[in-house]
């Protein structure tokens, strides 16, 4: 067993090709990335995530829910940001497309590591460090993926003629992005004013000096929404709609340029050989997207699509344990047969 660790180790790219990512980081990240729905399998089993509403009262691994939660965020967008920096091509050198994909992600993230944690949010409850350096990790490596895909083009062919299909999907996938992201923003809003309205009427039933002042009279304030709008047949359309997000950022990554074919034609602005990536085999998940691509033939948007498949995965069981919480908390007569993210689906 050591030894073949040792041989998996001995193998790895150096740590500096990681930053940013070499041909043979890339299909490191790839790889390692790829298997992540394995670990979320601990998540079905176990209902323990200390942070939101779930979160440890006292322990002294819990960071502060605000802190936590930028740092968590921002780390994918720092990390983009700067591979496509000081990687080559830079980020003003390549295509359009790649520049537009890259902007995409980053928007996401800003505003969910600034906006929403700083100025949406009523309150955050502490977060414990192992899942804040749990999701650091995971934006890092769907970050350096990201980013090797926008400067590397892995698993691109060399040229693709052009078609309506290629053409419009680029198209389709931005609207859903916006969609998702429009949708997300205006779930996780309703969700906070849900929080403020109930914090303030409890406030107003308190005439003594014990209700806590300013943000603290948000904090553990947590309401059922109520069964209309967004929330009329699930309980987490925002993390539907961010699905949808990113679903759609997939789909826009079919216009990711094949930085092989651009380098044959722009040798000077690209700089260096992009090198050759070593043979990756997709895990069984994968594999669905890799016969669509090569059957209607497309580009596959790989880093994209791990992300779709990673974010269901990790987003899903929390999901069903949160419905769960709001059984027990409000019963069933306030869930209203409401599933967590599929419609009259008890389950989920």
């Amino acid at each position: 067993m050591g030894a073949s660790l040792s041989t998996i180790w001995a193998s790895l790219p150096p740590p500096t090709e990681f930053f940013p990512p070499s041909p043979a980081a890339y299909t490191t990240l790839l790889t390692t990335f790829q298997y992540f729905p394995v670990c979320t399998v601990f998540q079905w089993l176990l209902s323990w995530h200390p942070a939101g509403k779930t979160s440890l009262q006292s322990s002294f691994l819990n960071i502060p829910g605000r802190i936590a939660w930028f740092a968590m965020e921002i780390v994918g967008p720092i990390n983009l940001i700067y591979n496509l920096s000081f990687g080559s091509p830079s980020f003003s050198e390549l295509p359009a497309s790649n520049q537009l994909v890259a902007a995409l992600y980053c928007i996401h993230y800003f505003n969910r590591g600034i906006i929403s944690p700083f100025f949406s949010a009523p309150s955050m409850s502490p977060i414990h460090a192992f899942v804040m350096t749990s999701a650091i990790a995971f934006n890092w490596l769907n970050s350096s993926c990201i980013a090797g895909w926008m400067a590397l083009a892995h698993w691109l062919p060399p040229y693709l003629p052009p078609s309506p299909l290629l053409e419009t999907l680029p198209l389709i996938g931005v609207a859903l992005f916006v969609i998702g992201m429009a949708g997300n923003i205006y779930s996780e809003k309703a969700l906070f004013r849900f929080r403020r309205e109930e914090a303030e009427k409890r406030a107003a039933k308190k005439s003594d000096s014990r209700t806590p002042a300013g943000d603290g009279k948000y904090h553990k304030v947590y309401v059922i929404p109520p069964v209309q709008g967004v929330f009329r047949s699930i309980l987490y359309p925002h993390y539907v709609f961010e699905w949808i997000e990113w679903t759609g950022f997939a789909l826009a990554g079919t216009a990711v340029f094949p930085l092989a074919a651009f380098a044959k034609t722009n040798v000077a602005s690209v700089g260096a050989d992009i090198g050759v990536a070593p043979q990756m085999y997709p895990a069984p998940w994968v594999i669905p997207a890799v016969w669509a691509a090569d059957k209607y033939g497309l580009p596959l948007p790989l880093p994209a699509v791990l992300f779709v498949i990673n974010a269901v995965a990790n987003m899903l069981p929390h999901a069903r344990w949160g419905r769960k919480w709001y059984v027990e908390k409000f019963g069933e007569k306030g869930v209203a047969g409401r599933g967590a993210v599929v419609p009259c689906c008890s389950w989920m």
